[in-house]
């Protein structure tokens, strides 16, 4: 008697789950861009959105509703996803005030000190050192805001005598050869000496250290390379992320992610990069 009433309980617990996901489910249709927006700016800055103050609080009414209320809900992205891709672009960018923001924001929904740490160091053969330092910069002030001990602990996993070869074991599954190859007109065999660089510092380096698995990193440099502009690289790290097990889907939604950020423009072209790619 006793197992009966407790499967019917269980049964019952089932049902009122579903019937309140339903419930749930429904009111998020009937949501408003505004409402839509209030709730996921007070989930990433503990604050209340369109504020009716401030110097501009038209634009600042805009932003908010484009960005939190409509792009925040299109594609198949998590919050922290979407806030890593932020910080990406934003580091590229160096956009410092908005950069400082959104790190803030991705701690406060749980992206963790390592994660953004490898976002920013990862982006270094991209956009060089002297940018990155700076957006380490931010990295670190907000840490030491929010007392969060630095440096933080280590994450690289390769011996000085295995860059090379630990590097080419990533690099080779997802872009082959393309690098060398293109590089052997050089003079001297310097082409050689570039893609060795390539192979020891962007994957040797950076993409052995342990805190964002490779489907990651790969997603986080479409940021990158949207912000850029630089299609001709975007290209070949659209087969990359697919290869790294990146969908179609998600690397369109990390595209349109970056729309607020870096315009139009820029956004449309790596679409049509897409696009072509996948034909």
């Amino acid at each position: 008697m006793i197992k009966k009433i407790l499967a019917l309980l269980i049964v019952l617990t089932v049902l009122q789950s579903c019937v309140f996901a339903k419930a749930a489910k429904n009111e998020d249709k009937n949501m408003t861009r505004t409402d839509i927006c209030k709730e996921n700016y007070k989930t990433l800055f503990g604050g209340e959105a369109l504020p009716a103050t401030g110097d501009d609080p038209e634009m600042m009414a805009i932003l908010q509703k484009y960005i939190f209320g409509e792009v925040f809900t299109v594609g198949n992205l998590d919050i922290r996803t979407r806030e890593m891709l932020t910080v990406t672009s934003l580091a590229v960018q160096q956009t410092m005030p908005q950069l400082k923001a959104h790190i803030n924001a991705a701690l406060n929904i749980g992206v963790t000190p390592i994660e953004l740490r490898e976002s920013i160091y990862q982006l270094a053969p991209f956009i060089g050192f002297p940018k990155t330092l700076n957006a380490l910069g931010v990295l670190n002030e907000v840490f030491k805001e929010r007392g969060i001990k630095t440096p933080l602990e280590s994450t690289a996993t390769v011996k000085e005598n295995e860059r090379y070869q630990k590097g080419f074991e990533i690099q080779n599954p997802l872009y082959g050869d393309e690098i060398k190859e293109s590089m052997n007109s050089l003079p001297d065999d310097m082409g050689a000496d570039v893609a060795r660089f390539l192979t020891e510092v962007c994957f040797g380096d950076f993409y052995t250290r342990k805190g964002l698995d490779i489907k990651t990193r790969e997603l986080l440099f479409i940021a990158a390379l949207v912000t850029t502009g630089n299609t001709e690289t975007l290209k070949s790290h659209i087969k990359g992320n697919l290869k790294a097990g990146n969908s179609k889907e998600t690397i369109v939604s990390a595209i349109i992610q970056c729309l607020p950020y870096v315009g139009f423009p820029d956004t449309l072209a790596a679409l049509r990069v897409l696009n072509e790619e996948l034909k």
